[in-house]
């Protein structure tokens, strides 16, 4: 599969840090958008919930700032299933202002069943159109730790 244009949206003056920088903070808010509609486009999204009481939940996340990002900016975020199994869901992110990679997000999301309160096997049919989805190669920050000093 290839990578998914699903969200985008304007810098936000409240996002600005002091240089008059996309605040660290702020870079996770059109990530987790662009989740919600990742979510909406494979059908696990909140109509999913209301029907089903199951829900993705994070479980781990990894962001890299790669370029500034200064207003005025439109952000387009695209998106790809980085890998699924029986329970979880690996998504990625990638932060572009024009045609400039200026981060790349990741998480790990756990599917949750809230009305029977635990973890919670994906219906096959979401399963196998997740796994049709997976995008090969995956990209080469994928599964990466922090760096280590010394």
């Amino acid at each position: 599969m290839t990578r998914l244009k699903l969200h985008g949206e304007p810098l936000q003056e409240a996002w600005l840090d002091a240089y008059g920088h996309l605040n660290e903070a702020y870079y996770l808010v059109p990530f987790s958008n662009a989740s919600w509609a990742l979510q909406d486009h494979f059908e696990v999204g909140t109509a999913y919930f209301d029907e089903t009481g199951c829900a993705l939940y994070t479980l781990e996340t990894h962001l890299r700032y790669l370029d500034e990002v200064r207003a005025p900016a439109d952000l387009s975020i695209e998106s790809a299933v980085l890998g699924v199994d029986g329970k979880r869901l690996h998504i990625g992110h990638w932060m572009m202002v024009g045609d400039k990679e200026c981060a790349t997000f990741e998480c790990m999301l756990l599917h949750f069943d809230t009305r029977e309160g635990g973890v919670a096997a994906f219906p096959d049919a979401i399963r196998e159109r997740l796994e049709a989805a997976v995008l090969e190669p995956k990209p080469d920050w994928a599964g990466r730790a922090v760096k280590q000093l010394g």
